[in-house]
């Protein structure tokens, strides 16, 4: 369980900043670098939860433009926002040796080149129940713990940020990534139903329609499908006449879409010989044995194939960047692990952000807490995380969401908002390939849909962590705040 604070003790929102300089692109920022929290009531103003976030606001230009206000948020559910900050986008960043585990502290940190503060002012929220975020008093985990209830509880503290700040007039932007990203879709058509239309959303690492892709259906072996080809060829398991990476993923995509589908959806009804084509062509894409293929009918899941590819060297590959590889040969205990933290990739930079970050938090900005901060709190909240989700033109909630159609109904509502959803092709936890898929199942109209861009990078979940990645990430990005923001 998730122990409240009393609210007595934590109903009045604090912040604390401190002014810097940083040089991006030639040109120098002034900016104030704060973290504070904002309390998020109900509709009778009781409390329920304290929210903690860190702001980066870089100083307006006399007679320039107002500048845009991005927030920004990790997944899980369960992880709070560092990640996106000191790995990724935020005026300090801390580089790992990605896709290569990073030596313990101490670290290197300092003044990021890549940061979005030159094209948006950022606000990184950690979401109720991680980092510093807190609930309150009598609040119960079924009011914030779910899919709706955080995407109430986000709305909620963004109008009380715009409140406190005064910044209602900003161009607005959503970045979320991985869960985040299940967050922003909802996120944007409900602040927009409340008023609050948006620039743009920036979906990295997505996942979207978590029906058809994560209870075994066949769209989770198509969606994985095009990954795990991108694995194998980095390690060297792909049979191909290729010799780059992208036109090989292209040729993956469409026996995805073809004869894998089709072998899926037809089962036991598949011919011998229809069967033995698949299992050759899959073979030679994701570099498993053939027959071990039909042996499992060609549903290889994701944990199935991390242990499998490079079973012959004892390794295991990374769940959120296949990249990583980690020694596993006989292993006591075949329990359950939490994915977030059982994984090479994670733990090759896992302690290297959570240093710095913290770092960051005291000696640059001043702030500190008795509070624990939970950085990685995806199990505790998971076993109360309520999966019913009310889709925008479906009466009944939902079991599990598909946020993919409160998306289409935010673009739809409002046809200048822009979409770019990103991602690394070598991500097992949220495959690139099932944005894609969802996206062309939307029938927007073709006005519409040019405002949904795509961009992946040789890189894993979390793409900006690999420095040749977060450079041209910096660069797509840019490019696609000013157009976001074109009058």
């Amino acid at each position: 369980m998730t122990e409240p604070i009393p609210a007595d003790s934590a109903t009045s929102e604090t912040f604390t900043s401190r002014r810097y300089q940083i040089t991006v692109g030639g040109s120098t920022l002034a900016y104030s670098a704060g973290a504070g929290t904002v309390i998020v009531r109900d509709d009778e103003q009781r409390p329920l939860a304290s929210v903690f976030y860190t702001s980066y606001i870089a100083d307006r230009l006399d007679g320039g433009p107002v500048r845009p206000v991005t927030f920004l948020f990790n997944g899980g559910p369960g992880s709070a926002s560092l990640w996106l900050n000191i790995g990724g986008f935020g005026p300090k960043r801390t580089p790992t040796n990605t896709p290569q585990a990073t030596p313990p502290a101490p670290y290197l940190s300092g003044d990021n080149p890549h940061t979005l503060l030159s094209a948006s002012d950022l606000v990184f929220i950690d979401a109720p129940g991680t980092g510093y975020s807190r609930l309150l008093g009598d609040a119960e985990e079924s009011e914030v713990f779910g899919v709706d209830q955080d995407v109430d509880a986000f709305a909620k503290a963004i109008t009380r940020w715009l409140t406190l700040t005064n910044r209602w007039n900003a161009p607005r932007f959503l970045f979320g990534e991985s869960y985040g990203t299940t967050r922003a879709s909802a996120l944007v058509h409900r602040l927009q139903n409340q008023g609050l239309d948006f620039n743009g959303v920036v979906l990295l690492s997505t996942v979207l329609n978590w029906g058809e892709s994560n209870l075994g259906g066949p769209r989770e072996y198509i969606n994985l499908l095009p990954s795990y080809a991108a694995t194998a060829w980095y390690h060297g398991k792909a049979r191909t006449t290729h010799t780059a990476l992208e036109p090989f993923l292209a040729e993956a995509r469409e026996f995805a879409q073809g004869p894998f589908a089709e072998a899926l959806l037809r089962g036991d009804l598949l011919s011998g010989a229809q069967e033995d084509a698949v299992a050759q062509q899959l073979s030679a894409l994701i570099g498993l044995d053939a027959d071990y293929l039909k042996t499992h009918h060609f549903r290889i899941g994701m944990e199935q194939y991390r242990y499998a590819l490079l079973a012959d060297e004892g390794k295991v590959i990374g769940r959120f960047d296949t990249r990583f590889t980690a020694e596993h040969q006989y292993v006591v205990g075949n329990g359950s692990h939490d994915p977030a933290t059982d994984d090479a990739a994670t733990a090759g930079v896992n302690s290297a952000h959570l240093s710095t970050y913290r770092t960051h938090l005291v000696d640059d900005i001043g702030y500190t807490s008795e509070l624990h901060y939970r950085h990685l709190h995806n199990m505790p909240i998971a076993r109360a995380w309520d999966w019913k989700h009310k889709a925008p033109g479906i009466d009944a909630p939902q079991l599990v969401p598909d946020v993919s159609l409160d998306l289409s109904a935010a673009v739809r509502r409002n046809p200048n908002l822009k979409v770019y959803v990103m991602g690394g092709f070598y991500d097992l936890a949220t495959p690139f390939f099932g944005p894609e898929l969802d996206v062309a199942h939307l029938y927007l109209a073709p006005s519409l849909r040019e405002n949904i861009r795509f961009t992946f990078y040789e890189s894993g979940h979390m793409t900006f962590v690999d420095e040749r990645a977060v450079e041209r990430m910096k660069s797509d990005l840019d490019a696609f705040y000013l157009d976001a923001t074109a009058r």
